[in-house]
């Protein structure tokens, strides 16, 4: 059964897969979305003894319809190896009472690595499948973890170039070592003077610049994106919960059919939706339980039916999800509009020129599976202190804002159903926020000094990732305003 793919915002003709990831965005501004989401057939007996990568093409197989098996087998093969520092790539931890599917055992220890280490496959195979010739210019904006995945990722791929923007005061002192000293000939990063909402709009407005493309084109160039805006991210993603949910059959803390909620820290709202797509394929997953922290545009929306980004703007200790504009609820929105494309398209353009849009009483009946968590930044502290000091397990800021938001549901509604949730990064990317909500003394120590000290506190080793970037040389210091962009990337390309 073929899929097609589809925009948000226009009933424009849909594309096969393979055109939908080489584009990342719909000419119209929207994004694409499937025709329809497939039904995983396969029994639970089954998925219990499969290994990540055979998941994955069970998943990935029903979405990506034009790829060969081979294709993509390829794919996923060359995607989930030994990068991961686990076979187990996305592995179950139980701790006090739920299951943390820990996201972060890739190249670069965020969950972004979980998608990104298959995109770039993805992307070069569906340039072949439509004879792409030109160079495809991976252009991202990153609120601090998908910078350096998708850099890392996409470094030296032939037939690629990558330019990753980011907010030049708005990630960790660890995201940005990460990504400012990325090797790869074909990878430059730049610092822009603003927020990741600013970074986030500045890419969408060039890739929707139509003389631009015109300009890259006739030097041999075209844009695609990294960004969980690009449907060859979220279909990766999907392909975790379900793993996690044959897991939990296969070690016996669910019985066959047996319903689990979800639990998912949020800011562009990608990881979560992924989660609602494996809830529609056939997993049993009762409610989405969708994680703010103190910039809780989402949590609001799902309170109110409003969603309203005219607001302070509030850095936090868990960057990632320090977003007022999140992307990815545009497809949920079109789903509950009736996919209605013309309906979509107006609340778009809403949030767009108002900052601001709301959904009827009929849309806001559909989201009845979701449900808006949020824990503020003492809350996020409490939990981390807390599950150390009673299980001796140490959460990253974004999971423990997960953490807290789901501890705060289960004192609301007493609801006991056996829950996973994601834990879409390692302590060690935050470790002078991670430690000092365990103790303030460790704020006087330096950052590497820290790694070191969490190593020894929490019987772990550091990672790989961390190591290589001790003292690694700087390669990337270009720094812009945000309406300077389009210089940086025509700079960079020669053009």
């Amino acid at each position: 059964m073929e899929v097609l793919y589809k925009s948000t915002r226009s009933d424009s003709a849909p594309v096969k897969a393979s055109e939908a990831i080489l584009k990342g965005l719909a000419d119209d501004g929207g994004l694409f979305v499937p025709d329809q989401i497939p039904k995983l057939e396969i029994p639970f007996a089954k998925l219990a003894g499969m290994t990540y990568q055979e998941t994955a093409y069970e998943v990935m197989k029903l979405f990506f319809t034009d790829f060969t098996e081979e294709e993509l087998k390829n794919c996923i093969n060359k995607a989930y190896d030994s990068k991961f520092d686990t076979e187990k790539i996305a592995p179950l931890a139980e701790v006090d009472g739920a299951y943390y599917l820990e996201l972060y055992h890739g190249a670069t220890i965020a969950f972004k690595d979980m998608a990104l280490s298959i995109l770039p496959y993805l992307l070069t195979t569906s340039a072949r499948k439509n004879k792409v010739k030109n160079e495809i210019v991976i252009l991202t904006a990153t609120s601090g973890d998908t910078g350096k995945a998708a850099l890392a990722g996409f470094a030296d791929v032939e037939g690629t170039k990558i330019i990753v923007f980011y907010p030049k005061n708005g990630v960790s002192p660890i995201q940005e070592k990460q990504m400012v000293t990325q090797k790869g000939a074909n990878t430059h990063v730049v610092g822009i003077h603003g927020n990741f909402d600013d970074a986030q709009t500045g890419v969408k407005k060039l890739f929707s610049d139509k003389e631009l493309a015109k300009e890259m084109d006739a030097k041999g160039f075209q844009f695609s994106s990294a960004n969980s805006i690009n449907i060859g991210r979220l279909v990766p993603q999907v392909v975790y919960y379900v793993y996690s949910y044959a897991t939990l059959f296969a070690q016996g803390k669910i019985s066959e059919g047996e319903t689990i909620n979800v639990v998912v820290p949020t800011g562009n709202f990608g990881n979560i939706l992924a989660a609602f797509y494996a809830k529609n394929m056939g997993i049993p997953i009762g409610k989405l339980i969708c994680a703010s922290n103190d910039n809780k545009v989402l949590f609001d929306f799902f309170q109110t039916g409003t969603y309203d980004r005219n607001r302070e703007f509030i850095l936090t200790s868990s960057p990632s999800m320090d977003i007022l504009i999140s992307s990815n609820l545009e497809r949920l929105i079109y789903r509950i509009a009736g996919e209605n494309a013309g309906k979509n398209a107006e609340l778009m353009k809403a949030l767009s020129q108002e900052g601001k849009y709301e959904i009827t009483e009929e849309m806001k009946a559909q989201l009845a599976d979701f449900v808006g968590g949020y824990a503020s930044e003492e809350e996020c502290f409490a939990q981390i202190k807390n599950l150390y000091e009673k299980c001796g397990y140490v959460l990253d800021t974004h999971t423990a804002v997960a953490s807290a938001a789901y501890t705060k549901y289960v004192k609301e509604t007493g609801d006991q159903t056996r829950t996973v949730i994601a834990s879409t990064a390692s302590p060690y990317k935050f470790t002078r926020s991670v430690m000092k909500a365990i103790d303030p003394k460790y704020d006087s120590m330096g950052d590497f000094e820290l790694v070191d000290e969490l190593s020894r506190i929490s019987n772990t080793d550091v990672p790989k990732a961390i190591e290589e970037i001790r003292d690694a040389k700087v390669l990337h210091d270009t720094i812009c305003e945000k309406d300077e962009m389009e210089s940086a990337v025509k700079k960079f390309l020669g053009i």
